[in-house]
């Protein structure tokens, strides 16, 4: 059990555009939304499908290949870890989110919003 550890790993389409932000002392870091589906049958028989979507954080290097790779609707896999943090938001109230902090990224199929 001790090889045990914070590890997350997703099959998705991202959401959005990714926002690179440059950071003071030259850091980089890349934001995207990742939608993972999840399919099931009903107990009519009929077929589900369950979106949930996950906020992806990558930093260095690995901003540097979102920005020139990775736009809306591409397939990619991701693995990296939970973190979560809180803040306050303009209006003073403190705010929990929890993001996934890539350490590799891999590009899959086309994009899905491709004609």
């Amino acid at each position: 059990m001790s090889t045990l550890r914070n590890k997350v790993q997703l099959i998705g389409n991202v959401g959005q555009d990714p926002v690179i932000t440059d950071l003071d002392g030259g850091k980089r870091v890349a934001r995207l939304t990742l939608a993972t589906n999840e399919h099931y049958k009903n107990n009519q028989g009929e077929r589900i499908t369950n979106t949930e979507w996950h906020t992806v954080i990558g930093w260095g290097k690995l901003a540097d290949i979102i920005e020139g790779f990775v736009t809306k609707g591409k397939e990619i896999a991701i693995e990296g870890k939970l973190t979560s943090r809180s803040y306050e938001d303009k209006e003073g109230n403190k705010r929990y989110v929890t993001e996934v902090v890539a350490s590799e990224i891999l590009l899959l199929g086309g994009n899905t919003n491709e004609g």
